[in-house]
């Protein structure tokens, strides 16, 4: 087993974690069965569906097909501190308000890919919207 260390914002701080981990765990496995951080959700395992998104440094990131060894040093941001940002605070509530949530499994996904975006680009058009 080789080391790994990141850093996860939860709860308006940055915890850093030094984990003895094989080198190609997935991220999404560290988080959800080392950490006990289950609200990123396995989905189709080849980075396809987006369940699994995280941020990795501010950007988007299936964390289903990214080792973790990859993010070593790097901060990473989960559905469970994503509320604490100001852009993630306001997702939620608008998440809540227009009554987005279906069965909610892959809704921690979509809020990280949208929260992603609106920090790049506060006023997406429907084509950045649509990954166009």
């Amino acid at each position: 087993m080789g080391k790994g260390g990141f850093h996860d914002f939860h709860e308006r701080e940055w915890e850093k974690y030094d984990l003895a981990v094989s080198p190609d765990t997935p991220l999404l496995w560290v988080l959800r069965e080392t950490l006990g951080l289950t609200g990123t959700k396995y989905g189709c395992g080849i980075s396809g569906c987006g369940s699994c998104t995280v941020h990795v440094e501010g950007e988007a990131v299936r964390s289903c097909g990214v080792s973790i060894s990859s993010v070593e040093g790097k901060k990473i941001t989960t559905i469970e501190g994503i509320g604490a940002t100001r852009i993630g605070k306001a997702l939620q509530k608008a998440w809540i308000a227009e009554e987005v949530p279906q069965c909610g499994y892959c809704q921690p996904g979509f809020i990280m890919a949208a929260a992603a975006l609106l920090a790049q680009k506060p006023k997406p058009t429907d084509e950045q919207i649509d990954g166009r």
